[in-house]
């Protein structure tokens, strides 16, 4: 069946194995066969794969080069997802590729739906707080949420420097929005000044 994923296939090996600490190297020798009779061609870095799978909550790493599938974790976390519907919605509006950096399926690179506004802040499950990134953009998303808190750090030194009339310092924090803003980093936090890059 065509439209099978990398990630499709791992989580159909770990979901016919369910609770069972199974060592990634037999995962990675099933994928790699099953995606050669779907695409004739072997797929890339399935053991990163499986690794991206149990940062996103979906497997469970027991120790290292050991994973296991457990459906009823799974299911509480799922709570707080998008649906699988809403899911589709959203790739569809993206043309199935990352909002970043253009790649999708097609390139050989997994796909999946965040939240522009994170679930612990309050973002919902709605089609206008859904994006598609790839898996390399997702992570780094989630792994660098710190800039979050620069960018809020900066609004506070740019209204401090605008009550102290400190003109240098203004500068610097608009230069550091748009940065900010040339990278599409933390959009959802409004620069003070107002302006913004397109």
């Amino acid at each position: 069946m065509k439209n099978k994923s990398i990630n499709d296939l791992v989580m159909e090996f770990f979901k016919n194995h369910p609770k069972q600490d199974l060592p990634h190297g037999p995962v990675v020798d099933w994928v790699e066969e099953e995606y050669k009779k779907i695409y004739n061609k072997k797929p890339r870095d399935v053991w990163r794969q499986i690794r991206m799978l149990h940062q996103l909550g979906k497997l469970i790493k027991v120790k290292k080069g050991i994973y296991r599938y457990d459906p009823d974790y799974v299911q509480n976390k799922n709570i707080y997802d998008f649906s699988q519907k809403m899911k589709e919605k959203i790739f569809k509006r993206d043309n199935y590729k990352c909002v970043v950096c253009g790649r999708g399926i097609n390139d050989g690179v997994e796909i999946c739906v965040d939240h522009i506004i994170p679930k612990d802040k309050g973002g919902k499950n709605i089609l206008s707080n859904g994006q598609t990134l790839c898996m390399e953009h997702n992570l780094l998303k989630k792994n660098y949420s710190q800039t979050e808190a620069g960018k809020r750090y900066f609004i506070k030194i740019y209204k401090q420097a605008l009550k102290n009339k400190d003109e240098r310092m203004v500068k610097f924090c608009k230069d550091v929005f748009d940065i900010y803003d040339k990278y599409e980093i933390n959009g959802h936090i409004s620069r003070p000044n107002g302006k913004k890059k397109n």
